[in-house]
This record gives structure tokens, sequence and C-alpha cells, in this order.
């Protein structure tokens, strides 16, 4: 097969010679390093991405993601969500509904939470998610509540018992003060979606809410806005809305969990970047050996007519074949291990029963082939000095005293 003549003399080069023990070793320590380096930055990512979207599924998927208040603090109900909202990019789905934070009280214990009042005939998420009841028990003047897990440990109840339901936000006069609006409530249903969410969100009927909350009849908090990317909110929260109606979503609640998912996951990546970095450094130290080795066959080379350029290109090669190779090399393997990392644990004997029985897993194949075009780079920007360095040569000095 054809090469071009640097590429020929360069991939030559990095087979090397039987006496060239030494070198071969160095060269081989740094394409390993690239590959080691390279594997780990994919598989790291990779469960990192699946945290984060296991997170994004879990608590994303049933909070409300973005919610349209009036400035007046209410909406009346109409028989069509607005027109204006549904023409919003990215937005699936929009329902009413009433929100509000609230105290739970049981005879055993109190809890905080965020109530949600819903119709129990629209789209639900955590209908998904129910291990008790469902969500269309919630009939209206029935005044029950759906629970979840973690809530109703915590209070000590069960499906059928009674729970007091306290709206901080609303307080009513009576002859013994003044004291929140309350009221009792039947436990309906439990759900459970494996996240601090089943500690703290509370479905009820929107009627019932709006009873609580002292709304009159068809009045609601807001339109709830079902997002296909709920990290899409940043760049929907700055469209204009028409009067001078407002915009909330899950960064006022969640917004500092994600961010110090993404602050970990980006330091994760810089500190086996630096790992990288360091791997395709260590081929400057192997070319520069290479090259004060073959000075005289450089200063040969030149006599027979090859160009400052042709040298030039010539050590780039080998030095850049050390990094191409381990970078694909780690990468392919990387992904392959990334995509079977539950079965090998289960192989080693790890017990992942505390992370929900498997790693979260999630490769993108734009990530590893970034990750694999970065590290190539950083091993050619590391020729480039050695490189140099051979084609500054001068053939009169190296071969003065052949």
């Amino acid at each position: 097969m054809f090469h071009p003549l640097p590429v020929f003399i360069g991939l030559r080069y990095l087979k090397g010679r039987s006496g060239d023990r030494f070198s071969r070793f160095v060269s081989g320590m740094s394409t390993a390093g690239i590959t080691i380096g390279v594997l780990a930055l994919v598989i790291v990512i990779s469960v990192m991405n699946g945290f984060e979207q296991q997170l994004k599924d879990r608590i994303l998927g049933v909070l409300p993601q973005a919610l349209i208040s009036h400035p007046d603090g209410r909406f009346t109900q109409p028989e069509q969500p607005p027109a204006a909202l549904s023409a919003i990019p990215q937005v699936n789905q929009v329902a009413p509904l009433t929100r509000a934070e609230a105290v739970l009280q049981s005879p055993n214990a109190l809890a905080a939470g965020s109530m949600l009042g819903v119709t129990p005939g629209g789209f639900e998420p955590l209908a998904a998610h129910m291990v008790q009841g469902a969500v269309s028990d919630l009939t209206p003047g029935s005044y029950r509540v759906i629970l979840g897990n973690g809530m109703a440990q915590q209070l000590g109840v069960r499906v059928g018992d009674k729970v007091r339901l306290m709206v901080t936000s609303v307080s009513v006069y009576t002859p013994l003060g003044r004291i929140p609006s309350q009221r009792n409530f039947i436990v309906a249903g439990i759900y459970f979606t494996g996240s601090d969410v089943d500690k703290s969100l509370v479905l009820t009927n929107i009627e019932d809410a709006g009873r609580l909350l002292r709304y009159k009849p068809g009045e609601f908090s807001g339109w709830r806005l079902f997002l296909e990317d709920p990290f899409s909110v940043t760049q929907l929260s700055q469209m204009p809305l028409p009067d001078n109606w407002q915009w909330s979503d899950w960064r006022e609640q969640r917004g500092e969990l994600f961010q110090a998912v993404k602050m970990e996951k980006n330091m994760m990546g810089l500190m086996l970047g630096l790992v990288v970095g360091v791997a395709a450094f260590n081929i400057i130290s192997a070319l520069i050996m290479v090259v004060m080795e073959k000075q005289a066959e450089v200063a040969i080379l030149k006599t027979q007519g090859m160009t400052s350029r042709q040298i030039l290109l010539t050590f780039m090669v080998q030095g850049a074949s050390s990094g191409v190779i381990g970078a694909l090399a780690g990468g392919i393997l990387g992904t392959i291990l990334a995509l079977n990392i539950n079965p090998l644990m289960s192989l080693l004997g790890i017990n992942l029963v505390n992370l929900g029985g498997a790693l979260p897993v999630e490769v993108k194949p734009l990530q590893v082939a970034t990750v694999i075009f970065g590290a190539i780079s950083l091993s050619l920007l590391a020729t480039l000095f050695p490189s140099y360095r051979a084609a500054s040569v001068r053939p009169a000095e190296a071969l003065r005293y052949e």
C-alpha cells in the first residue's frame, strides 16, 4: 500500500528496532496511559450522565416543571387552556394546578410538604408511581390526599387514616384567634418514586385544595406546563407572556441540586482530563529520546532530499500515532465497559442494592467522540516541540563525528 514518505517513515519509527527497548517501553507506557485515561473518562461521564438522567426522571418528571401564574395570584377556570401556552415550544400538555406549602399532622408526627391540587381525569405523572390507591380516587368534595411513601412513614399513617392538612399562607379568624386554614383529609393512596419527592409532595383534588385556600369556585393557582425537556426552562423563561403572566419553574425548588450535580460532573471530567493530558505529554519525553537517537538518520534523510517540513511531519506521525491508538482503544473499551458495568460489578461481588440495584449508565456518542478527539488533539500538540527539534537538525553538525 502506498503511503506518503513522512507517514511511511514515521510509522516505521513507531515500531522501532529490537534494540530500542527503553524508548519503545516509554512510548508504550504513553499509549497505555492515554488508553486508561480515556477509558476512565468515558466510564465516569457515562455513569454521571445516568445519575443526572435518573434524577431528571424521578424528580423533574413528577414535579411541576413550569407554572404560569396570574399577577393577581389566581386564574379562573376556562374550558380550554390558553392558546398562547400551548404554542410555547417544547410544551406537551397544559393543565390547571393549585399549589401551596402545607403542614400535615397525624396523631404521631408533623411533616411539611408542597400541596398540589390536580384534576383526577387529567394527566398526572405520579399516577405511574402509585403503589396503593389511584389518582382517580381524588374526587371533588371527598377531601382525600395521596402521600409519598417517605412522608407516610414519617407520619406513621396508612391508606384510610386521617391527617390534618394546614396551609400556612391562608389564615382564618376563630374565637381562639387567627389560625392557619386547615381540614382533615383521608389518605387515599401512596406513591413511591425512589427520591426525596416522596417526603415532600402531597396530591389532592384541585377543588378541595381551592376550598382550603379560600378560593372562589372555579379559581386555581396557575397553569402547569409539561415539557419535553425540563432543562429547557432557561430559554423558555425568557419568552414574553401575555397579560403580564408570571413564569416559575422547578429551579426554585431543585435548581441547587442539579447545579451541584452538573458541577460535580464537570470536576470529575476535568480531573480525569488532566490524567489524559499527563499521559499525552509523556509523548514529549519519548519523542525527544527518539530525536536524539536518530539525529544521524535525520541528517542522512536531509542530505537525500527530504525537507524540514517532511521531517517535522515524520516525527509528528510517530508521536501522534501513540495518541490515536490510545484514544481509540480507550474510547472503544470505555464504551464497552460502561454498557456492561453492572454485570461486571456483579461478577466482582459488589452489592448495588443501596443504589437502586444498578448503576445508571447513559453513553452519549457525541461525548465519547469529543473525549477521543480531545485526547488525539493533546497528543498532536505534544509532538510539536520534539518534531520541530528534529526538523532543525543540521546535517553537517550531526554527521561530523559519524
